[in-house]
């Protein structure tokens, strides 16, 4: 197989508590995540420093103190795409996106309220695939990701922390 042959790469399965109330929407995991098995697992990825900042609590240190913040502020993580072809980790890199069942998920999952995207490709690829749901709070966040360098962090938390109402 030619190594410049994009992947067939998979989303994970979602993070969702019984009181989740906020939705939180990436595109899909990057190769250091899908790598370490863990959500924004790379080591650059703001989003856990971020969502520690915003809410006044430490940052966690290992995946299992992660899980336990989202846990904690009632929050559950989930990506738009099932399945796609993407070389690299870059969502400008993502082919033949296969979506997650969002509709049947929201229909079990009657507790989220909020629904925030990390990052303009997963409320691009949603809206592709998905009518906006009435009763659900929809938030655009600039995305997390280490590719991302257009905010800086006290910038790009404060935008999260405005917009998730935390």
């Amino acid at each position: 197989m030619d190594s410049q042959e994009p992947f067939l790469k998979s989303s994970f399965a979602p993070i969702i508590g019984s009181q989740t109330h906020i939705l939180i929407l990436g595109s899909m995991p990057g190769d250091k995540s899908i790598e370490l098995n863990e959500y924004y697992g790379h080591p650059r990825n703001r989003f856990w420093k971020i969502l520690a900042w915003i809410t006044n609590n430490k940052e966690p240190g290992n995946y299992a103190e992660k899980l336990s913040l989202l846990q904690l502020l009632r929050i559950g993580l989930w990506d738009v795409v099932h399945q796609a072809t993407r070389e690299g980790s870059l969502d400008s890199a993502i082919k033949d996106a296969i979506p997650n069942d969002l509709d049947h998920f929201f229909d079990h999952h009657k507790s989220i309220e909020v629904l925030a995207f990390n990052g303009q490709k997963a409320e691009k690829m949603f809206d592709k695939h998905f009518q906006r749901k009435p009763g659900l709070r929809y938030v655009s966040l600039p995305s997390s990701s280490p590719a991302n360098a257009t905010y800086n962090f006290e910038k790009i938390s404060m935008i999260w922390k405005e917009g998730l109402m935390i």
